[in-house]
């Protein structure tokens, strides 16, 4: 499964929707990527207020694609993170030391624009 990535202007929106699983993970690294490139995104915004659980793969993962993101020259701003999500990022070691956050998607946004202005 596919999640979907909408372009606003010059930023990529996500909404993670569903399970994620290792292929889904991956799949959504590779399309992200692609579409920094083919769009020439200035920044992203990743919410995953539906997102309940991740395991050490999916937090990796969602680490690399900060990391890679930000070497494309795409700002990465993640919202909606919860609790459980939170304190797996922490115990896996994930650091997202320089990955501004919000709680929703609108206060992701004015955070990306915020971000992009400095």
């Amino acid at each position: 499964m596919r999640i979907p990535i909408l372009k606003l202007n010059q930023y990529l929106l996500i909404s993670v929707q569903v399970e994620l699983d290792d292929q889904t993970a991956l799949q959504f690294q590779e399309d992200l990527l692609k579409k920094i490139h083919v769009e020439g995104s200035l920044g992203v915004v990743i919410d995953l207020t539906s997102v309940d659980m991740i395991d050490s793969f999916i937090a990796k993962v969602l680490g690399d694609v900060v990391d890679m993101s930000n070497l494309m020259g795409a700002k990465v701003v993640l919202t909606g993170i919860q609790p459980a999500v939170a304190i797996t990022l922490i115990d896996m070691g994930i650091k997202l030391d320089n990955v501004p956050t919000a709680l929703d998607l609108e206060q992701g946004l004015a955070k990306l624009q915020q971000e992009l202005e400095e």
